[in-house]
């Protein structure tokens, strides 16, 4: 083969390079970046179509900066939680000695759960621990215990911080689990004829090691909890005040109607989710830099 027809082969193979990945640029122009320059210019717009900071210094009223309070706490909540209790389970499945089928079994229900949530999620825990859910009943008839009789309401910001914590538990352990398996045997191995106890080798080695990792995704569970719609909505409706609802209010409301306001509203949601996005995405790269 001569150099004119290696390069004709090497054109051609580049061309159809860009032709397969062809089909995701397009959906992410459509679907992500058309809609955030639309989303970035009505913030800065009014009616008329003039430029204006009105909708940004509007998101300064006590009403608004109350309900990103409320959603930062609501997603900071889910994602420590979620980051705990689901590296419990992660650890338990890759470290420790269960059943194939127990660790299957729960890695399966992990990518099933995690991508489990809106009307159906909100649905199931209204049947669970609604008043009149299972749960609810077997508790108040079986052991006298009133839920709601003792101050809990599905309801509310702890209701729908548990309702959350269904899918930011499972995602947890589907993000650390392969991080925990890249742990090498021969580190613990190394500390116990040093003489070290299992808590200085997790204190000393293991975590600084998934340092990167569990913060990168705590990052990742924030911007999942933050920018949750549909969950919060069918759960509680306007009952909670937080960003996602104020925003469908302000764009698909009746009252509340003011579309450049809900443009700036999710204009704000955007950059703190591309924050924590881009936190998440920074500390990976350096785990999988500490795990090769």
């Amino acid at each position: 083969m001569n150099i004119a027809n290696m390069g004709s082969t090497i054109r051609t193979r580049h061309a159809l390079n860009w032709l397969g990945v062809a089909p995701f640029l397009l959906f992410a122009l459509l679907f992500l970046i058309l809609p955030t320059m639309n989303i970035v210019i009505g913030a800065f717009g009014n009616a008329d179509g003039d430029l204006t900071f009105g909708n940004i210094v509007a998101l300064f009223t006590p009403t608004i900066r109350q309900a990103f309070r409320i959603s930062i706490e609501l997603s900071m909540l889910t994602a420590v939680l979620g980051c705990v209790f689901g590296f419990m389970i992660a650890a338990a499945i890759a470290l420790g000695n269960l059943p194939g089928w127990l660790r299957n079994t729960v890695t399966t229900f992990s990518g099933v759960a995690s991508n489990f949530a809106g009307v159906p999620l909100s649905f199931a825990f209204i049947a669970t621990l609604g008043r009149l859910g299972f749960v609810t009943l077997i508790l108040r008839d079986w052991f006298g215990v009133n839920l709601y009789a003792c101050g809990f309401n599905l309801i509310s910001f702890l209701g729908l911080s548990i309702t959350y914590l269904y899918f930011q538990i499972p995602l947890m352990v589907l993000i650390i689990t392969p991080a925990l398996e890249g742990l090498r045997r021969e580190w613990w191995e190394a500390a116990e004829i040093l003489g070290a106890s299992g808590l200085q080798y997790w204190r000393m080695i293991a975590l600084p090691v998934l340092w990167p990792s569990l913060l990168g995704t705590l990052a990742l569970l924030f911007a999942n909890a933050f920018g949750a719609v549909a969950t919060a909505i069918a759960l509680t409706g306007s009952s909670l005040s937080i960003v996602p609802i104020m925003l469908f209010a302000q764009i698909r409301g009746d009252v509340l109607n003011d579309p450049h306001l809900g443009y700036a509203i999710a204009f704000a949601m955007i950059a703190l989710t591309a924050v924590a996005n881009a936190i998440y995405i920074l500390l990976r790269m350096r785990a999988e830099r500490w795990l090769k």
